[in-house]
């Protein structure tokens, strides 16, 4: 047994965390879709030999907690069957994936023919088959109208390319550049594996294994001590879903019960509504990791995200629920049910800890363009990320961020670059600007959303809107006030205009015209009189906060 070096189980924890920040930065370099390297809707991870966390770099926070169960189903799989030079494909939602987009490459690390452990990637594609261009099919009612389904396969073997399953992938996939992307995916992880061969060799197997170990055992009781901080009992708060994209009028109910016992936390979504008809369904690694990265935020931001910090979490997540459809539901939704499960999370907590919770934060509505760029003469998928991008909800002793994006991005999705966004689309911005009064008022305000204008070029434009929040605004918590509504809707040329559903297509737009969005804030948290005069006049300043709403909202006058 070796001997456990304390500072050395630092320095692997800080190795592992730069190796994949390494993976990380070769995606963001080398992929070409600006879902993938402006955006950054990927994660890089690193996990031993039994498929249990190392590391990850977290660009996407509803990806984060994707990989691992996937990792460990694939080892389970090709049990006796893994060698080195191995490439693994995956995207399966009925088996452990969480998207039908998200696709997954994982490379088996050896050392001397001992496997050692799995470097991966998820990033999601600009394109995966399916009956729509750019995967999000609100008409859907079964996986087949949503996806080119992969489960589990071998790409490479040994080393050598698998060509006829790389054939058959990719005839089912509309655009070439997410060949190309995923021969990113593949670089970014074969550089995880060298690195990981040279830190194993460097320190010798015995040793990183023990100090793994111990990396592990350390983490756990890290998280055991801040949920020790939670008072026991059982919590219980409730969100709503609207629409399932087939039947207007439908709401659906998320209903989170949270135990606590001693060092260990239960979170319990029986209660939820069973599964829609529509696409507006969870999957159970969708569900998990919208959980897992809500209650992160709650506690010691400096714990290391490897196996240990999730041993103490339980997930009760039935199957046949709306955040665990089962087969052969459409599920494609899955990933923005983040929002509501943070929101029943954040309610049930504030009874226990209400210094740590947060108010609602903005709720997902987004529009998906596809077309053929008339200079270019190729097809273009675009997610609008500029647009959806809205506030987060306040906390005791801080505002909201601004413009951040959902709970399910934390941040972590970037804005598309202004030149590159009319140069990859036909579409020009006319208007990107924080929204003045979009925010909860409070004695700490939410954050401030976002509106977008922007001029459709090209005839014959496709969208596809999918979302939430059109509804409900997000909530404020002990006084705080609620936010605004989300908002789409087209102006045509002949001034008539079209408010989509939040689950919507609509085909053949036609150019020159108008695309208008509101994402909204955060909510509030506290009395706003009790606000600080000069933060209300730093918002008014800055035209967050209207003169209107700093009277109504704050009891300010100003001349």
């Amino acid at each position: 047994m070796s001997k456990i070096d304390k500072i050395l189980v630092s320095i692997l924890q800080r190795a592992f965390k730069s190796i994949t920040d390494e993976m990380s930065i070769s995606l963001t370099k080398t992929t070409r879709s600006p879902i993938l390297c402006e955006a950054k809707d990927f994660v890089t991870g690193l996990y031993d030999a039994e498929g249990r966390m190392l590391e990850q770099t977290e660009n996407l926070p509803i990806l984060s907690f994707s990989l691992g169960p996937v990792c460990k189903m694939i080892i389970d799989t090709y049990k006796g069957d893994i060698f080195p030079g191995d490439v693994i494909i995956h995207n399966d939602v009925f088996s452990l994936g969480n998207q039908n987009n998200d696709v997954a490459v994982f490379k088996p690390i050896f050392l001397n023919d001992t496997l050692i452990g799995w470097s991966a990637a998820k990033g999601h594609q600009a394109d995966i088959g399916g009956a729509v261009r750019g995967g999000y099919n609100p008409d859907a009612t079964e996986v087949w109208q949503e996806a080119l389904r992969i489960p589990a396969v071998k790409i490479f073997e040994k080393g050598k390319l698998r060509k006829d399953v790389w054939n058959l992938i990719f005839a089912n996939i509309r655009l070439k550049i997410v060949e190309e992307d995923i021969k990113a995916q593949i670089g970014a992880c074969t550089l995880g594996e060298r690195r990981l061969q040279a830190l194993v060799e460097k320190y010798e197997k015995e040793t990183f294994d023990a100090h793994k170990i111990e990396l592990f055992n350390s983490t756990e009781i890290m998280m055991r001590k801040e949920i020790r901080s939670i008072p026991n009992g059982v919590y219980e708060g409730e969100s709503m879903v609207y629409y399932d994209g087939k039947h207007p009028g439908t709401k659906f109910k998320v209903q989170a019960k949270i135990i606590v016992e001693d060092d260990s936390i239960t979170f319990d979504f029986s209660s939820s509504s069973p599964q829609t008809k529509g696409f507006v369904n969870g999957t159970y690694t969708s569900s998990c990791s919208a959980i897992t990265l809500t209650f992160l935020q709650m506690v010691n931001p400096n714990i290391p995200h490897n196996e240990g910090m999730i041993k103490p979490l339980k997930y009760i997540v039935p199957e046949g629920t709306i955040l665990n459809a089962s087969y052969p539901a459409a599920t494609t939704f899955g990933n923005h049910l983040c929002p509501p499960i943070a929101d029943a999370i954040n309610k049930a907590l504030s009874k226990a800890v209400p210094d740590r919770v947060t108010a609602g934060w903005n709720h997902l509505l987004c529009s998906l363009f596809t077309g053929i760029h008339p200079v270019t003469q190729r097809h273009y998928v675009d997610i609008c990320f500029l647009g959806m991008k809205g506030g987060s909800g306040a906390m005791h002793g801080d505002d909201g961020y601004d413009h951040i994006g959902m709970i399910d991005a934390s941040g972590g999705v970037l804005d598309q670059d202004y030149e590159m966004y009319e140069q990859q689309t036909p579409h020009f911005i006319i208007k990107h600007e924080y929204l003045q009064d979009s925010a909860g008022a409070g004695k700490w305000r939410g954050g401030v959303g976002v509106e977008t204008i922007i001029k459709l070029g090209g005839d014959k434009t496709n969208m596809v809107v999918f979302g939430d929040g059109d509804i409900q605004a997000p909530f404020g918590l002990f006084g705080g006030k609620s936010s605004i509504l989300n908002k789409i809707k087209l102006i045509y040329q002949d001034g008539s205009e079209k408010t989509p559903m939040s689950k919507d297509i609509i085909n053949n737009i036609p150019e020159g015209t108008i695309y208008y969005q509101i994402a909204s804030g955060g909510g509030g948290y506290g009395n706003p009189k009790e606000r600080e005069h000069t933060a209300v006049q730093d918002d008014v300043r800055n035209e967050k906060v209207s003169k209107e709403q700093a009277y109504q909202e704050y009891g300010l006058v100003f001349k």
